[in-house]
C-alpha cells in the first residue's frame, strides 16, 4: 500500500508537522518512492521529511534530509528533470510554507538548507549554500537572507546589493531600508531603488500617491539616525507618530534615538509596552534606562515579564545582565556573553558586556567588547566606553584617538565634542582645552547636562568654585537629576556651605535613594558637620583622572 505524498503536504499546510513528519518515514521507506524505480519521487519524497523537520526545528535532520534529496534529484534522467523544471511557475515562493507536490525547485532547497544554518548560527555555510543559487534565479527571501549573512560576514558591497534588490523587488522591506541606511546609503539612493510603475497619465505613480509618502519619511528618518542627526531623526518618526499614532515600531524608533533624554526614552518605551504589553524589541535599552535610574521594581518585573515572553531573545540576556549587575557581577557578565552568543550583531550585549568588565578593572577586555560593538555600527556610549576604558589603563594616546574617531562618526554631537574634552582633562596640563571642549559641547546641545557637570568639576579642580556654582543652577530649573543634586552638593560641601550641601544630598536622595555617591557624600558631610575631619579613603572618587598620563602631545580637534 502506497502513501500518498499529497497528504503529507496537506499536514504541512495546515501546520501539523509532528504527523507531516511520521508520515514522511513512511514515505520516504515506501516500495513506491524506490530510489532505482523512481529516483524523483524519492527526492520529491526527501524534501517534504525535511520540510516538516524545519518546522519542528530539527535543523540537523533537516540539513541531512534536504541534501539527500539534492543527491538523488542530480541522478534524475535529464529529461524527467527537464520537464520537472519547465513544470513549475515562473514566480513560485521559495517559502518553507509552499510545498509543490509534483516536483522541487533545487533552488528552494538550498534556501531552506541555508535557512536550517542560520537557525544554527552557522552563517559560513549558510552562504555557501546561498552562494550556489544563481543571482536570477534568487527571489526576496533569498536577497534579503544573503543581505544579512553577507553583513554578518563584513562583506559590505555584497551585501548593499543584496539588500538593494530586495527594494527593486518590493519597497516595503524595512528591514532593507534601515541596512542600506546603517550600510551608508543616502536617502536619493534607497528612493531611486524603489518601482516606478507609470500610470496612464504616463507618470510614475509611486512617487505621486501621498499613501506612499510616508514610506519616504520614514527613509528620510532611518537615515538621519544611521548618521547620528538624532535631532532631524526624531522630528521625522515624530511626523510619522502623528500619521500612524500608537505605532509601536515608531515609539520604539523614537525611544532608542532619543540619547540622553533618559526620562523622555522611559516615558515612549512604557507607553510601547502599554500598547503592546508583549513587545521583546528593544526591551533591554529601556532595562539599562531604568538601571540609570535605579528603578529596581520596575527592572524586575521587565526581567520576569521578558522571561514569560521569550527566552531565547539575546535582549532578555542583556536585561538579565543589567539587572544582576548590582548583585553578581560574574553573572551578569555571563548573561551578557549569552545575549552576543545568540546574536553576534546585538549591539547592547557588547556595550553591557564592556561596561560590567569596565566596573571590574578589566579595562583592557572592555576595550576589546567595546570595539566590538563599534565595528557593528557607530555608537556613542561604544566610544565613551572605549574612551573611558583606555584612560582606565594609562592609554591616554589611544583615548584620545577614539575621541577623535567619535568626532568624525557623529560631527553634530556635543557627546563626542565632551568625550574629548574628558580626554584632555584626565590631563592637569590639558584642562585649559578641556575647558573649550565643554564650552563648544553646550553651544552645540545646551540642555546637555553631562558636559555642564564636567564643566563645573573643572571651574572646582581650578578653584571657581561660583563659577561651578552659578552654571549648575541654571539647570536646576529644568533638569530634576540627582547627579546634578550631588555635583552641587559636593561643590557646597568642599566651600564649607555645609547647610547647602545637605540640602542638596537629601534632594538627590529623594529622586534617587540607591544614589551611592549621594549616600557617601551625606555620610561625610554629618561627620564634617559634628567636626570631625572625614577619613580620606571615604573621598569622592572623581579625582581619579588624575591618574592618566601627562605626556601626551595635545592637538587641537575644535
Amino acid at each position: 500500500m502506497d502513501v500518498p505524498k499529497d497528504q503529507i503536504a496537506t499536514l504541512l499546510e495546515h501546520g501539523l508537522y509532528s504527523s507531516a513528519q511520521m508520515l514522511g518515514c513512511f514515505l520516504v521507506s515506501s516500495p513506491a518512492a524506490n530510489a532505482e524505480t523512481s529516483t524523483h519521487l524519492k527526492a520529491e519524497s526527501l524534501v517534504l521529511l525535511g520540510d516538516a523537520l524545519l518546522r519542528e526545528r530539527e535543523y540537523r535532520r533537516a540539513i541531512n534530509t534536504y541534501k539527500q534529496a539534492l543527491q538523488y534529484y542530480k541522478i534524475i534522467p535529464k529529461q524527467n528533470s527537464t520537464t520537472s523544471r519547465s513544470s513549475l511557475p515562473p514566480n513560485r515562493s521559495s517559502s518553507p510554507n509552499s510545498f509543490n507536490i509534483s516536483a522541487i525547485n533545487e533552488n528552494e532547497v538550498r534556501f531552506k538548507i541555508a535557512s536550517c544554518h542560520c537557525a544554527l548560527s552557522e552563517n559560513r555555510a549558510a552562504l555557501a549554500e546561498m552562494e550556489g543559487v544563481p543571482g536570477k534565479a534568487r527571489n526576496l527571501q533569498m536577497h534579503l537572507l544573503m543581505g544579512k549573512l553577507y553583513r554578518n560576514a563584513r562583506h559590505t558591497r555584497p551585501a548593499i546589493a543584496c539588500y538593494k534588490e530586495c527594494l527593486r523587488h518590493c519597497p516595503y522591506v524595512l528591514e532593507a531600508i534601515t541596512a542600506l541606511a546603517e550600510l551608508g546609503a543616502t536617502v536619493k539612493d534607497i528612493i531611486s531603488l524603489f518601482p516606478q510603475t507609470p500610470n496612464r497619465s504616463g507618470r510614475a505613480s509611486f512617487e505621486h500617491f501621498d499613501s506612499s509618502r510616508w514610506l519616504q519619511r520614514y527613509v528620510e528618518a532611518q537615515c538621519c539616525v544611521a548618521s547620528n542627526d538624532y535631532k532631524g531623526g526624531l522630528e521625522l518618526f515624530a511626523d510619522l507618530l502623528q500619521r500612524f499614532p500608537n505605532n509601536i515600531h515608531v515609539l520604539l524608533e523614537i525611544a532608542k534615538a532619543i540619547i540622553g533624554k533618559n526620562d523622555e526614552a522611559i516615558m515612549n518605551f512604557e507607553k510601547a509596552r502599554l500598547i503592546d504589553p508583549y513587545v521583546v524589541t528593544y526591551m533591554d535599552e529601556y532595562a539599562m534606562l531604568l538601571k540609570t535610574k535605579s528603578d529596581y521594581s520596575k527592572l524586575n518585573k521587565l526581567a520576569h515579564d521578558l522571561l514569560s515572553i521569550d527566552p531565547t531573545r539575546p535582549e532578555v540576556f542583556v536585561t538579565l545582565s543589567v539587572l544582576w549587575e548590582r548583585k553578581d557581577e560574574r553573572g551578569a557578565l555571563s548573561y551578557a556573553d549569552k545575549s552576543i552568543r545568540i546574536d553576534e550583531r546585538h549591539i547592547s550585549g557588547y556595550i553591557m558586556k564592556g561596561n560590567l568588565l569596565l566596573t571590574a578593572k578589566r579595562a583592557e577586555a572592555a576595550v576589546i567588547a567595546f570595539r566590538g560593538a563599534l565595528e557593528l555600527r557607530p555608537d556613542i556610549r561604544s566610544y565613551q566606553g572605549l574612551v573611558h576604558s583606555y584612560l582606565a589603563f594609562s592609554k591616554t594616546k589611544e583615548a584620545l584617538y577614539a575621541a577623535r574617531e567619535a568626532m568624525k562618526a557623529m560631527p553634530q554631537s556635543a557627546k563626542a565634542l565632551k568625550l574629548v574634552g574628558d580626554v584632555h582633562a584626565s590631563n592637569s596640563s590639558g584642562r585649559e582645552k578641556a575647558k573649550k571642549f565643554y564650552e563648544s559641547a553646550l553651544r552645540l546641545e545646551p540642555g546637555y547636562l553631562g558636559a555642564a557637570l564636567a564643566l563645573a568639576e573643572l571651574h572646582v579642580i581650578e578653584g571657581r568654585n561660583g563659577d561651578a556654582v552659578s552654571l549648575l543652577e541654571r539647570y536646576l530649573k529644568d533638569w530634576a537629576d540627582d547627579s546634578l543634586h550631588v555635583k552641587l552638593a559636593q561643590v557646597f560641601a568642599a566651600t564649607n556651605m555645609l547647610q547647602d550641601a545637605l540640602s542638596h544630598y537629601q534632594a538627590a536622595l529623594r529622586i534617587n535613594p540607591q544614589n551611592e555617591a549621594a549616600k557617601k557624600g551625606l555620610e561625610r558631610l554629618e561627620k564634617q558637620m559634628k567636626g570631625v575631619d572625614p577619613d580620606a579613603p571615604e573621598e569622592d572618587e572623581e579625582n581619579e583622572v588624575e591618574d592618566a598620563d601627562g605626556d601626551q602631545e595635545e592637538t587641537d580637534l575644535l
